[in-house]
């Protein structure tokens, strides 16, 4: 159920000490081939992580043979020295795995500002090579955890061949193309531009509309890759769908566990004139806190979902809004509809259906409601 279920992949998660309460915090993915192909999508943030600007030069090859993960530190604002050591990591894997550094994606998470302790670092990437297994997937994703309660990983099975993922995230979850950290590997013989476009659709659907606090990482990454190892070339769109899946699945056990969070938030925004204005109505309902506040009190606050759709500048009638919550629509053509007391709230997933009248087009966004749990996480906790 991990980075290892397709064939041609090893994986190692162990302890190397960059966490000072001595929890695992250092993974690494293999690819073992034939083939090496790889994309990745990455944090749209200005200010990238060093190993953001060192991956995404590694994928411009469209090569990655191999992936060095750690949690503890993200390598985020630290000038030269931080890339120094990002190169460094890379160059370290590559020594005790006999491969090119130019071929190792290397991704980071943890405190912004501070340097890693290359000291426990490097002596850790041997470490975990020389713990490598094809059944080691679950041991790199619960490295690769921070405030994460749970580790996260899926697969999806095609025909004699299957994708595999592990993803790590439970905060500054907003859309930016990735949202988190996320190593997704396939067995199946699917070349760079193949996995680029596959990997492209899928986190446009998933990873792009998970929008927890509206607060986007300096480090999200997500990385596809491919080992051909199953000699299977799915079709392209059967592909594209398995990839997808994976993306979905892991995107909801990232609002799953988002910090403090009682409630998981479906925002399905219809009747809009574009897909982008139904996402950009979906992304505001999304970040109201006055609503996620509303929510997490079990209080069906329809007024709240029209004042975020009035922010934004997609085409709608106002006296044509119609806003359902857990299927009782509550606000029909702007104004008040059937009994907010008819709204059951007791459970986790809380559905929100804004219909704009406007057209035909439709979009998902994954949200999360707010909590005394979320800011005291956020408080006790530098992130």
């Amino acid at each position: 159920m991990s980075v290892t279920a397709p064939k041609g992949f090893t994986a190692a998660g162990i302890a190397a000490g960059i966490k000072e309460n001595g929890n695992p915090d250092l993974a690494l993915v293999v690819n073992t081939g034939p083939r090496s192909a790889a994309a990745g999508v990455f944090t749209s943030n200005r200010v990238k992580a060093a190993p953001v600007l060192w991956s995404q030069q590694v994928l411009k090859g469209g090569q990655v043979s191999a992936v060095v993960l750690n949690s503890g530190g993200a390598n985020a604002c630290t000038g030269p020295l931080g890339f120094q050591d990002t190169h460094a990591t890379a160059e370290r894997a590559a020594a005790a795995l006999g491969l090119n550094a130019g071929e190792i994606a290397v991704a980071s998470t943890g405190l912004i500002g501070l340097r890693l302790p290359m000291d426990k670092l490097l002596p850790g990437v041997d470490a975990a090579a020389a713990a490598l297994s094809q059944h080691g997937g679950e041991k790199a994703a619960i490295a690769i955890k921070t405030t994460d309660s749970v580790h996260k990983t899926a697969v999806a099975e095609g025909d004699g061949w299957c994708v595999g993922g592990m993803a790590k995230g439970a905060g500054m979850l907003a859309p930016g193309l990735a949202t988190m950290l996320v190593v997704l590997t396939t067995d199946a013989d699917v070349d760079a531009d193949q996995l680029d476009e596959a990997l492209r659709a899928a986190t446009r659907t998933t990873f792009d509309r998970v929008d927890s606090d509206g607060c986007m990482s300096t480090n999200d990454t997500v990385l596809l890759l491919a080992s051909g190892a199953s000699e299977a070339t799915p079709a392209r769109d059967e592909f594209a769908e398995a990839v997808r899946a994976v993306c979905d699945d892991l995107a909801r056990q990232l609002i799953g566990d988002a910090e403090g969070a009682s409630k998981d938030i479906r925002i399905e925004v219809v009747g809009a004139a574009s897909e982008d204005d139904a996402v950009e109505v979906g992304r505001s309902i999304a970040r109201n806190n006055l609503l996620k506040c509303a929510i997490h009190g079990e209080d069906p606050n329809w007024g709240r979902v029209l004042s975020a759709i009035g922010t934004t500048a997609a085409a709608f009638d106002p006296d044509q809004l119609n806003v359902a919550i857990n299927g009782v629509w509550v606000c029909e053509n702007g104004s008040v509809g059937e009994d907010r007391e008819l709204v059951d709230m007791r459970y986790r997933e809380v559905r929100i259906t804004a219909d704009l009248s406007a057209g035909a087009e439709t979009a998902v966004i994954w949200a999360n409601d707010l909590t005394a749990d979320y800011v005291h996480e956020n408080s006790a906790y530098s992130s």
